[in-house]
């Protein structure tokens, strides 16, 4: 196995009434706050009605940007950095889902520099600092709230693009299970299957690594499919929302990497679909994600894939290898497609076949012309999962 550095000193207050922290916590970063969130559900909800009060009860000045998109705009981002730099900001809040926070985080990251914001995209400027950022969670998906990294959309270029920096990683996150009761069915699939590819990118790989990392990503994958159709039925299930909650966290804050060097697959091929049709990204992550599994299936990987079924969904070990495989590959899609009623084509959300050449090479390109995960995949390759998944 290889050599890592595992660092994240993210302060996280877990659980519920965790909010009456909120305050002190700002007030270590200075008077100025930038409130950011999305379409308005934190008002619905009264969330907004209690992080107003925590600020004002510790004296802090707000400012706020709302309307952030999912698959969050570069727009977005430039007006954020925008205020920051007008209003002098100590300090940004960002209140709602991985969308919110991504956008919060490149936006502490612009108002530290003179460039465009897309700079950090189109000519990898280097992010050298940003002003703080605490979160408030609503939404099980993305782990943006434990991690150094955003994806931001640029529709003039039909770019979807992410990156990883050390200055992003928010400072304190709060993270309450009762705030997502009222995310619908929809979105709880989609978070469920974005949390479980975050895991799948880093599982399945050739190289060597800790048995106890694998073991900590089977146990992860199978509390995804334990408690996924819980908060579905149920979802003021506190211990179900609890449970995705910090699996969300944990699948993508770096610990369960080790010392993996091997690139992301299914990520890459996604942005292309959500930068072109701005598709919900858990959506297409779980489209995809089955489809790159069975291509990447062959003798050179088939024991990862027996350790998978037999591991996470139970398949019989005495089986023969590639049956093995293909049952844990079905159990996937089953979760999927059946358990938790995503759409398994496509086809069925309106994606055809005329951009497959432009996408597949834009994923590639944006990885050095082939994408090295589990098999290396170049173009063709990625063009030819794309017609699996139609």
């Amino acid at each position: 196995m290889n050599n890592f550095v595992y660092h994240v000193p993210t302060k996280v207050y877990f659980g519920e009434n965790q909010l009456c922290h909120l305050g002190e916590e700002l007030k270590k970063y200075g008077k100025k706050v930038l409130l950011t969130y999305g379409g308005g559900s934190i008002k619905k909800s009264g969330l907004y009605d209690a992080v107003m009060a925590e600020m004002k009860g510790a004296g802090m000045e707000v400012f706020e940007l709302s309307g952030i998109e999912p698959n969050p705009r570069v727009d977005s981002v430039r007006k954020g950095a925008q205020m920051c730099k007008e209003h002098g900001i100590d300090v940004l809040l960002a209140v709602g889902g991985g969308s919110t926070l991504d956008a919060t985080k490149w936006m502490a990251a612009g108002a530290c520099v003179d460039h465009d914001v897309w700079d950090f995209f189109s000519k990898w400027s280097p992010v050298e600092k940003a002003l703080p950022v605490i979160t408030v969670l609503t939404l099980s998906a993305t782990g943006s709230e434990m991690d150094c990294g955003g994806v931001i959309s640029n529709p003039e270029t039909k770019d979807k693009l992410g990156r990883m920096v050390a200055p992003l990683l928010p400072k304190v996150s709060f993270l309450d299970p009762t705030l997502t009761y009222s995310v619908g069915k929809y979105q709880t699939a989609c978070g469920a299957a974005d949390m479980f590819s975050h895991i799948l990118e880093a599982y399945f790989t050739t190289e060597k690594d800790l048995y106890m990392l694998d073991t900590f990503m089977e146990g992860m994958m199978r509390t995804i499919v334990k408690y996924t159709p819980v908060a579905l039925e149920k979802p003021d299930d506190y211990e179900a929302r609890a449970n995705l909650m910090w699996t969300s966290s944990w699948a993508i804050n770096g610990f369960v990497a080790g010392g993996k060097r091997h690139a992301w697959s299914c990520h890459p091929m996604e942005h292309e679909l959500s930068a072109i049709y701005d598709i919900t990204h858990g959506l297409g992550l779980a489209i995809v994600t089955p489809r790159w599994m069975r291509y990447c299936l062959d003798e050179s990987t088939v024991d990862k894939f027996v350790q998978f079924g037999v591991n996470v969904f139970g398949i019989d070990a005495t089986l023969p290898p590639f049956e093995i495989a293909e049952k844990g590959i079905q159990a996937l899609e089953n979760f999927f497609f059946q358990t938790i009623g995503l759409d398994d084509t496509f086809t069925k959300i309106g994606i055809g076949r005329e951009h497959f050449a432009v996408m597949a090479k834009k994923a590639c390109n944006n990885k050095g012309g082939v994408i090295k995960g589990l098999k290396t995949l170049t173009p063709a390759d990625v063009e030819k999962i794309f017609e699996m998944c139609l």
